[in-house]
């Protein structure tokens, strides 16, 4: 067996251990990266995250109305998959190209708190490392629904993306954000898409009024909702599957050509021995960390999705910047500094939320104002009609004694650039009056906040 000392060792190429890798390698440090497959270097966002769901969505968004929907999706999965090889290249090159810095393909799993085996095949190598870093991030969840798991027809988005067969019939079997999401996007390219949610409402994390006109714009794309819906079994015949649940009280049942798991993802930790090197998990299964991303043993980072935090590659960047801190700076940077973070539900158009919605807000006791409109109501707003698209809602939710912005929810197009600004403007102690009176370009999506804060509904 070989061994190798190093400064650095990073478990995983996901966005916060690639770019601590990067830039410790820069500053000379001895780095290694391990990833499991070369077919994730660049972690799960560029290969079966963000960056192909979101290239799918956008390509079916621009569907031309001649043109066959098996085939347009066929010809959009070959064209995603251009783009994740090439970014996946420009993800390896990044850290190839550094003196300071290896790249080794193959499975780790500890020794003990020091050491790591990483395994290919027959091949064998040993790594200490001073540092090591944990960002192997998420799995997809398949939930324990009898005859689900033996389907020929189950399917998970990572197999949904990479495959150019497109299902007629789906059932999606959770309606939280990423079944909605798969749900519009298999909508869009002429799939018939059944989610099955097991709550009273899709998207229950959001205020219902937000929650019922992300809804309607679905149902009118000709998604279907069954909510209360407890899947009590899966079984195949031939060719489909047929899905049973409960609804209701009232059994019901779905035939179709694909079952599509959509009950979120899980940290990935069972290949890492995690025990022989006492590193503790939650309850959850996600490495369990400090607010500076230190795990049970000091010397031992988590970064990512492993670590339980939000699901973000975005989190997962600023994780980074707390361990980079911790490596190299001044030490105080933490999960703490962490305001007003924003998320996009990559539906058409976008559903954009950061802070606190006005179920959270009300509970809180505070005195709330509530400023609300429709998209297709705003005058200030002709970019939409521009685009062709003024479905959808605006709302924030104000501090009625500071003018404080607590929270947004933005169904729009362009909503997933808007809500940056408002994120922004929260976390400088911006108010509602100051982004209500501010100056925007025209015709942007962006000076519709002229209109919607100097309408106070409630």
């Amino acid at each position: 067996m070989t061994a190798l000392h190093t400064d650095l060792l990073v478990i995983g190429f996901g966005k916060g251990g690639k770019t601590l890798a990067a830039a410790m390698g820069r500053q000379g440090r001895k780095v290694i990266m391990v990833e499991q497959s070369d077919l994730m270097y660049g972690g799960t966002c560029i290969n079966i995250g963000c960056v192909p769901t979101k290239a799918l969505i956008h390509r079916a968004s621009v569907r031309p109305p001649e043109a066959d929907p098996r085939s347009w999706f066929a010809d959009s999965v070959a064209w995603t998959g251009s783009l994740t090889s090439l970014l996946r290249k420009k993800n390896f090159d990044m850290l190839d190209s550094l003196d300071s810095v290896t790249v080794v393909t193959g499975t780790a799993a500890f020794i003990d708190e020091k050491r790591v085996e990483v395994t290919a095949g027959d091949d064998r190598l040993e790594i200490t490392a001073d540092t090591i870093v944990i960002n192997t991030g998420a799995q997809p969840v398949v939930p324990d629904i009898p005859g689900l798991r033996d389907s020929a027809h189950l399917i998970t988005g990572t197999e949904l993306i990479g495959s150019s067969d497109l299902p007629r019939r789906v059932a999606v079997v959770g309606g939280g954000y990423q079944g909605i999401e798969f749900a519009a996007m298999l909508s869009h390219y002429g799939a018939e898409a059944t989610v099955l949610e097991r709550a009273s409402r899709v998207l229950r994390r959001e205020d219902e009024d937000v929650a019922e006109a992300a809804e309607k714009i679905l149902r009118d794309q000709g998604v279907t909702f069954v909510t209360g819906a407890d899947v009590t079994r899966v079984t195949d015949s031939g060719d489909t599957a047929v899905v049973h649940y409960e609804a209701n009280g009232t059994a019901g049942s779905l035939e179709v050509d694909a079952v599509l798991a959509a009950a979120g993802r899980a940290p990935r930790t069972a290949e890492l021995r995690l025990d022989a090197a006492g590193v503790r998990t939650t309850d959850t299964g996600a490495v369990e960390v400090d607010q500076y991303l230190r795990t049970s043993r000091p010397h031992i980072f988590a970064v990512g999705d492993v670590n339980g935090g939000p699901q973000f590659t975005y989190i997962s960047l600023d994780d980074y910047r707390i361990v980079a801190d911790q490596m190299a700076g001044e030490g105080k940077r933490s999960t703490a500094d962490r305001v007003a973070v924003p998320y996009t539900l990559f539906m058409t158009p976008p559903l954009a939320r950061v802070g606190m919605t006005e179920t959270e807000a009300r509970a809180t006791g505070r005195p709330v104002r509530v400023a609300a409109k429709p998209i297709a109501a705003i005058a200030a707003m002709p970019r939409a009609r521009i685009l062709d698209d003024v479905r959808g809602l605006m709302k924030f939710v104000i501090d009625a004694e500071t003018d404080a912005i607590l929270g947004a929810a933005l169904l729009s197009v362009d909503a997933q650039e808007l809500v940056n600004t408002v994120a922004l403007a929260m976390r400088s102690g911006v108010t509602a009056s100051s982004l209500r009176d501010a100056i925007w370009t025209h015709p942007s999506s962006t000076e519709a906040f002229n209109e919607v804060l100097a309408n106070v509904v409630r």
